[in-house]
């Protein structure tokens, strides 16, 4: 089965998905859609977000008609996923924060947890420390700019390590003794600065990034096997919603994972709420 997958993000971090899916299914047709016109998701409220991102999956999904979507994007995916699976039949796999695994691996049964403010906010992120994280001490750090900051990266512009840095040391305390251990990485766009976040980090820790769990829960969905070495990857399509041109770097980046660049119609698939972002 030569699988068609729709995989979605607010801008190009779900693209750390996108490689694990791509490494255990190269053959895979994909379309990746980045909504760069509504993007940043944390700015949102979750009521008009939702109602943006579920219409435009509605268009996305009517364009392209994959068997299956993967939202790679623990903000949408931690307020809409309910809504989409009752809208469409087609499986959805969503991203949300990795806490279980993270508490199952800390020794300090200290973890961190940086998300975007709008993950943080979710009663699902909470339920989900409620439910697996109960013996731990959980440090939920909600950032506006590490998203930001990772596309800047992403495009090749210049980021700071002070900026980075102030970010992520919320994350990073001291409960009775006990340090940070673990840090769940709650937005796809993160483990992109994975060596800047490794340099700039107050101590060593580990960092769980969810995207081979993900891959493989495709997979299961599909009812498909990890293909074999030397499967010839496919190449796909890339999309941005607002119809702007791609940057240089971002053309480059899209390469490595067998995605070409597209422009033109993809401004027709936003159409932002008016007045949806405060």
């Amino acid at each position: 089965m030569n699988a068609r997958l729709l995989v979605f993000d607010s801008g190009i971090g779900g693209l750390s998905v996108l490689r694990e899916i791509r490494r255990q299914l190269p053959s895979a047709d994909i379309v990746y859609v980045a909504d760069d016109a509504g993007f940043p998701y944390g700015d949102w409220e979750a009521e008009p977000l939702s109602d943006h991102i579920v219409a435009l999956m509605g268009r996305l999904i009517e364009r392209f008609q994959p068997d299956a979507v993967v939202i790679a994007c623990n903000t949408a995916s931690t307020l809409v996923l309910p809504s989409l699976r009752a809208r469409h039949a087609i499986p959805f796999i969503g991203t949300v924060p990795a806490i279980k695994p993270a508490a199952e691996r800390s020794a300090s049964h200290v973890v961190g947890v940086l998300a975007t403010p709008g993950t943080m906010k979710r009663d699902y992120t909470r339920e989900l420390i409620k439910s697996f994280a109960q013996d731990c001490h959980v440090r939920l750090v909600g950032s506006s700019e590490l998203a930001p900051l990772a596309e800047a990266v992403m495009r090749g512009e210049a980021v700071t390590d002070a900026a980075i840095r102030a970010e992520i040391e919320p994350a990073f305390i001291e409960v009775d003794g006990r340090r940070t251990d673990t840090i769940v990485l709650a937005c796809t766009h993160y483990p992109f600065l994975i060596d800047r976040l490794e340099s700039v980090a107050p101590w060593p820790v580990v960092w769980i990034d969810p995207a081979e769990a993900i891959a493989r829960r495709v997979l299961s969905v599909l009812s498909l096997e990890p293909a074999p070495p030397g499967t010839v990857r496919s190449q796909g399509a890339a999309y941005l919603t607002s119809g702007e041109p791609w940057a240089a770097a971002q053309v480059a980046l899209l390469a490595l994972f067998g995605l070409e660049a597209e422009a033109g119609p993809a401004s027709a698939m936003a159409k932002p709420i008016p007045g949806g972002r405060p």
